[in-house]
């Protein structure tokens, strides 16, 4: 809670101001604060720094979260490592992926791709709704 809407609600409290003024009150504060919050907008252009996969699901009636935050860093530095593993390694690696059901060809990934898919992943968010499972996929 902001000083400021602390103080409002201090007022009404205190009855001197009403439960509308109050309201009216907040509302102004919040249009005045809605750019200064940090909006995914108002981010600039490059400082994205991780990539988000929160995935909210029920297992056999029983709730399950899994929340995980991937440093950005780490896989630049995982594709640099890769163009150090063997050809046939490579070959090798791929086809587990695809048996896996991932369809990413490892040779193919290059350091300097990587900087351009990074430049736009601020302005992907991928969200899953269904009845078992809601999954969001996003970068901050």
């Amino acid at each position: 809670m902001t000083e400021q809407r602390k103080d409002i609600l201090d007022m009404l409290v205190a009855g001197k101001i009403t439960a509308e003024e109050a309201e009216q009150l907040i509302a102004a504060l919040e249009r005045d604060q809605a750019p200064a919050t940090g909006s995914l907008d108002a981010r600039p252009k490059g400082k994205v720094k991780y990539l988000r996969v929160v995935v909210d699901a029920t297992d056999n009636g029983e709730p399950s979260r899994v929340n995980v935050r991937v440093p950005l860093q780490l896989l630049r530095a995982g594709v640099r490592l890769a163009a150090l593993i063997p050809p046939q390694a490579l070959v090798k690696a791929n086809a587990s992926l695809s048996d896996s059901g991932v369809p990413i060809d490892l040779t193919q990934l290059k350091p300097e791709q990587l900087e351009a898919l990074v430049e736009h992943l601020d302005e992907v968010t991928v969200e899953v709704d269904s009845p078992d499972a809601t999954v969001r996929v996003f970068c901050e």
